[in-house]
């Protein structure tokens, strides 16, 4: 999964350059939609509805044209097929994005895997696995969590 990903990611944010609040929103944004993707494919079957939540986060939030948002998507798409793990990519935005932009992930990817109505154990475990290795405190996740449900078709329930 890195490798095109990587090479993307450092393509608009070179490393030492992201001095600047919109470079690191660049970073923000590379980031997000490659795990977004990931969480998209978690559960058996992919949702319209998981794929349209995650276009309207990134158009909502950011501010990519529709070729770079049609290029991430692709490539990210791709690389997803061959994913082996996720540290790599987790420390690329250890490095590049502040708590704040770790949480607003973490948010991200909760509305990703609500957006069909429900959540798989494969997104819970994959939510728990990208939290942890963003260093999201669990006060953090659960807020994120909760302002996702919010926003989401997810009715409330125990134990999720």
């Amino acid at each position: 999964m890195i490798a095109s990903i990587k090479e993307f990611f450092t393509q608009f944010v070179e490393p030492g350059t992201r001095e600047t609040d919109a470079d690191r929103l660049k970073a923000l944004q590379i980031a997000t939609a490659a795990l977004l993707l990931e969480m998209m494919r978690m559960d058996e079957r992919i949702a319209v509805e998981e794929r349209d939540s995650i276009v309207a986060t990134l158009g909502q939030q950011f501010d990519l044209d529709s070729g770079q948002l049609a290029t991430l998507l692709d490539l990210a798409e791709q690389e997803a097929r061959h994913a082996t793990g996720y540290y790599q990519f987790t420390s690329l935005i250890n490095k590049t994005c502040s708590a704040e932009q770790k949480i607003r992930i973490v948010e991200n990817l909760w509305q990703v895997a609500m957006a069909d109505g429900h959540l798989d154990a494969h997104e819970l475990h994959l939510m728990r696995k990208i939290a942890d290795l963003l260093y999201v405190g669990h006060a953090d996740y659960v807020a994120a969590k909760q302002r996702a449900r919010q926003t989401s078709a997810l009715p409330a329930a125990t134990g999720q």
